[in-house]
């Protein structure tokens, strides 16, 4: 009975990996707000930083002070997992788990990520949000081997849409068919005066389903500085809303777009009205 429900909530959990092969192009902004968001749609979220060395995704939740123990002191026996998955206070039902302290790396094997994750999964997460590190070395391998789904983030440049394709084809030959695009930083000014490839120009160019499309958004450093999520203001920006759009997209909650071609102004007052509509 008992390996039953085990084998039943394994099951359910979804094991997404956030990957994009260029770095600084907004992985771990995207792995903290979409976590936050599901989360606050009543999921159990477990967040994953699978960066050795270079951890971030603790700062921009506000919890790096809390942090006393990682996946590698479970992995050498030093603590349980339960001690390592550090639960969110405004959101009881989100964890995060780091995989290493930073200045510190270690070799993590696929094995292992594997084990962590199927832990992870025994305990009834119902979402596991893997941030994988930039590139494609050990670490990429590492990250995407537990998981079923991948969400590629891309910029509107050149470079980072080249490095998305070479990642959507490591992912297929990997075994990962269920993939999703998340292009961030947009410039609707600059995609009008045709400075910017458009949102549908990379997803032509990348063959690739659309998740969702964030505007370049100034409060992103600032909710990075306090480490709040941008899900989390009372006034939600226009990218807040779009994070919030994609997560909802991304549970099959709804499948709206926003139009980041049209006016600020008229966009955001538009999306606002239907959030506070769906509220009531």
């Amino acid at each position: 009975m008992v390996e039953n429900l085990m084998l039943s909530n394994t099951q359910n959990t979804r094991t997404i990996v956030i990957t994009s092969g260029k770095g600084g192009v907004g992985k771990t902004t995207a792995t903290a707000n979409l976590g936050m968001s599901i989360a606050r749609l009543g999921y159990k979220v477990a967040l994953i930083d699978a960066d050795i060395g270079l951890r971030n995704l603790d700062l921009l939740l506000g919890l790096e002070n809390r942090i006393l123990y990682t996946a590698m002191d479970i992995l050498e026996g030093q603590c349980r997992l339960d001690q390592a998955l550090i639960r969110d206070k405004r959101w009881k039902n989100l964890s995060l788990l780091s995989i290493s302290k930073n200045r510190q790396r270690y070799n993590v094997t696929r094995k292992n990520m594997d084990n962590l994750v199927e832990s992870i999964r025994s305990l009834g997460y119902q979402f596991i949000l893997i941030d994988c590190p930039a590139g494609i070395d050990v670490g990429f391998i590492n990250a995407i081997s537990p998981s079923q789904e991948a969400i590629i983030i891309t910029t509107p440049e050149i470079t980072a849409i080249r490095d998305a394709d070479r990642v959507a084809g490591l992912l297929e030959a990997n075994g990962i068919y269920n993939v999703k695009l998340l292009v961030n930083r947009i410039r609707p000014d600059m995609i009008q005066r045709n400075d910017m490839m458009s949102v549908r120009d990379v997803q032509e160019m990348l063959g690739i389903p659309l998740l969702g499309a964030i505007p370049e958004d100034t409060h992103v450093i600032i909710s990075t500085n306090r480490g709040e999520p941008l899900v989390l203001k009372k006034e939600l920006s226009l990218s807040g809303i779009a994070f919030e759009n994609a997560a909802r997209r991304l549970i099959g909650k709804q499948d709206y777009f926003i139009d980041l071609e049209t006016p600020y102004k008229g966009v955001f007052q538009k999306v606002q009205e239907f959030f506070l509509g769906s509220e009531q």
